[in-house]
């Protein structure tokens, strides 16, 4: 009671540090999704010079894409692929408004003319499209399905937008091409050549020691080309993987609760009040209930062939006699007892041909009048009638059976094995004999059966395999959490390499993780990791568990880098190759001797080279590759002259032109300025669009959500 009363004196006291507490806490949140506006933020998947995408529009973009390609692809990937289809929609259909751009009717109707060509419902007789008979149908949806005609009011609006995309690209188009100058030069570098000499004096002939760059020269290179290195923001994470793996203890459980299902049982039995006695698999007669009862895997109830098994145990099983029983063994993660329920010698396939006969209440019944008394006294008179004359059946297969797909075919089903039919059609068919005629009961109706033509009967055997999947008890799972909640919490207060190596995990390290990947190099698909690394709340030096689906991950995150230009260490692998080839150029020029090819090639250990036919379409030099900027500068010479020190791709080159063929002047370059404006052009939509990305402001929170 003094308690109640002291709390009760001082309840104002708890009330405002409890509101205090609370606003701190909202506070907190406020300040880390940035400021008071931050509610938008939150439903705002992106910002496109000023528009918003939605996060809830986007959702069910992404959500619709899902469905329509099924298991073939990943949130993740569902995600980028909206995001550029939504990129794209928003810039594009801002420069088409701002340019005005509009769709007439007559656009509109074009393209509906080109969507609906090949639909009967609105052709005219001579096969041509009857653009009164759309109105007509149009008209006929407005009044009798307001839902179908708002879907293509949806069509005809979302054909308008693309008639706009096409204006603006044909406007686009329009402005792009070539004059007949550039025609003529287009002309000129395909079929101007020179044949020329040249000596190679290679960059691999000066050793890499001899020049040295030092981490100023990559951070001027760096500075003076930032479009090369400009970088995503990325992280850096270590990471140690922990699978739930079985024990030794649960696999031997597993293999001893396996054996013990040999032998009979006493259960109760609450339906009779009392104990039962269960069969084992020993002497159970019923192996499709057992199996179903006891194993994790099904029974296969059909006969195989010696090529159906595989695995190290398949010879032994297949030659079990009937009623053997082989194991336990393991196999594909279970331990597995085989038994032999049966053996037969029947062929491996069979051809045959059938008629169904269906009624109502049949699988295919719908629509059918006939009873199933009907049906069974029409197909046993086809058999009839088939047994007496065998070149009746097709014709009878087209009048009768219900079965579509082969029913033109006369009934023919082809060759097929055991275990691709119904087990009561299949049964009759590989336990008769060629030319055979019967009728069978399916769920589908009633089959007429006739066999065409069996293979050579060889053995085979029914098998019931009764399995038990080999995984981690309870207790292991239990034990791998501790396992892991111990490593999480002694690498959050110590060495993340160092905790693992004392415990001889393995840590494996993944760098320039970029906000919207999904996988880690040799995690797989760990989106959740990559999230929480972009997260504004993580910091250097975390560390965090993550499930998995079949274990954890512990991560750390190990280093961040924001969007920007890559550092001289990020930007050394590609730089310092360069500056190297240039400081060798250099020393190469320096060295070099000789006032003539021959004795330039004499002086230096190479040869002098020859090149023939060479033009600046292709500018390849015969046992060098590709040298443009070399072949530009020779062509500048007269035949005879002797180049100075060219720096090329692979080395510093000296040239002589020997000669310079320059093809006739032509009467007109329009054939090739056409070209020239239809490769421009056919490349012209995909480089405004990436032009006009490049210029946008996107503000793009994809990561925060996805």
């Amino acid at each position: 009671m003094a308690v109640l009363n002291k709390i009760r004196q001082r309840s104002v006291f708890l009330i405002i540090i409890i509101a205090l507490a609370l606003f701190s806490f909202v506070l907190a949140d406020v300040i880390r999704n940035g400021g008071l506006s931050s509610q938008n933020s939150q439903n705002v998947i992106a910002t496109v010079n000023g528009k918003e995408i939605g996060r809830e529009e986007f959702a069910r973009d992404v959500e619709a894409f899902e469905r329509n390609m099924g298991r073939n692809i990943s949130t993740t990937q569902a995600v980028n692929r909206v995001w550029d289809q939504k990129l794209r929609e928003v810039i594009l259909t801002e420069e088409i408004e701002k340019l005005g751009i509009r769709a007439g009717e007559g656009q509109v109707t074009n393209l509906v003319r080109s969507q609906m060509a090949g639909n009967p419902n609105f052709t005219n007789e001579a096969g041509m499209f009857d653009e009164n008979r759309l109105r007509e149908y149009v008209a006929n949806l407005r009044e009798t399905s307001p839902q179908a005609y708002e879907q293509w009011q949806d069509f005809t609006s979302n054909l308008g937008k693309t008639a706009k995309l096409n204006s603006y690209y044909n406007m686009v188009s329009a402005g792009v091409g070539a004059t007949l100058i550039e025609g003529e030069q287009a002309y000129r570098m395909k079929n101007d050549n020179i044949n020329m000499k040249f000596v190679q004096l290679p960059y691999s002939s000066i050793p890499d020691t001899e020049v040295e760059v030092s981490k100023s020269e990559i951070k001027s290179y760096i500075e003076e080309h930032p479009a090369r290195f400009e970088t995503e923001a990325s992280r850096n994470i270590q990471y140690v993987i922990f699978e739930e793996t079985a024990s030794e203890e649960d696999r031997t459980e597993a293999k001893e609760s396996l054996s013990d299902l040999r032998k009979e049982r006493v259960e109760y039995n609450a339906a009779i009040g009392a104990n039962d006695t269960l069969p084992g698999f020993d002497s159970t007669e019923d192996y499709g209930d057992f199996l179903s009862n006891n194993s994790d895997l099904p029974f296969e109830s059909r006969f195989k062939f010696r090529n159906e098994f595989t695995g190290e145990n398949a010879e032994t099983i297949f030659n079990l006699e009937e009623g053997e029983t082989f194991g336990p063994y393991e196999e594909n993660g279970y331990w597995k007892l085989s038994k032999v329920v049966e053996t037969k010698n029947i062929p491996d396939s069979v051809k045959a041909s059938h008629i169904l006969v269906t009624y109502q209440g049949s699988q295919l019944g719908a629509g059918v009048s006939r009873s199933k008394e009907e049906a069974q006294q029409l197909a046993d008179s086809i058999a009839g009638v088939v047994r007496n004359d065998k070149d009746k059946f097709a014709e009878l297969a087209s009048e009768y059976s219900a079965d579509t797909s082969n029913k033109e075919q006369g009934g023919d089903l082809g060759y097929f094995t055991p275990g691709m039919m119904i087990p009561a059609f299949e049964n009759y068919v590989f336990e008769n004999e060629t030319g055979d005629v019967g009728v069978v009961e399916t769920p589908l109706g009633y089959h007429v059966i006739s066999i065409d033509d069996q293979t050579e009967a060889a053995r085979a055997v029914k098998v019931a395999t009764i399995a038990r999947e080999i995984e981690a008890s309870e207790t292991t799972m239990n034990r791998l959490f501790n396992e892991v909640t111990k490593f999480e919490i002694s690498a959050s207060e110590s060495d993340f390499a160092d905790v693992a190596k004392e415990n001889n995990y393995e840590v494996k390290t993944v760098r320039d993780v970029k906000a919207l990947d999904e996988n880690i190099p040799g995690a797989g698909a760990q989106r959740r990791v990559i999230q929480w690394a972009f997260e504004d709340e993580a910091e250097v030096g975390d560390v965090r568990r993550f499930d998995t689906n079949n274990g954890y991950i512990v991560a750390q995150l190990i280093s961040k880098k924001d969007k920007g230009l890559m550092s001289v260490e990020e930007a050394s692998s590609i730089v310092t190759p360069i500056l190297k080839k240039e400081k060798k150029a250099e020393l190469i020029k320096e060295r070099l001797k000789g006032s003539n090819l021959q004795e330039i090639a004499n002086n230096h250990g190479e040869s002098v080279q020859t090149a023939d036919a060479v033009n600046l379409s292709s500018p390849t030099l015969a046992g060098a590759g590709e040298e443009p900027e070399v072949v530009g500068a020779v062509f500048a010479l007269e035949p005879g002259k002797v180049s100075e020190p060219i720096a090329g791709e692979k080395g510093v080159y000296v040239v002589e032109l020997v000669s310079k063929f320059e093809a006739p002047a032509m009467d007109s370059y329009k054939a090739f300025a056409q070209q020239e404006s239809m490769a421009r052009r056919a490349e012209a939509s995909m480089r405004v669009f990436d032009a006009l990305k490049k210029k946008a402001e996107i503000e793009d929170n994809r990561a925060r959500f996805y």
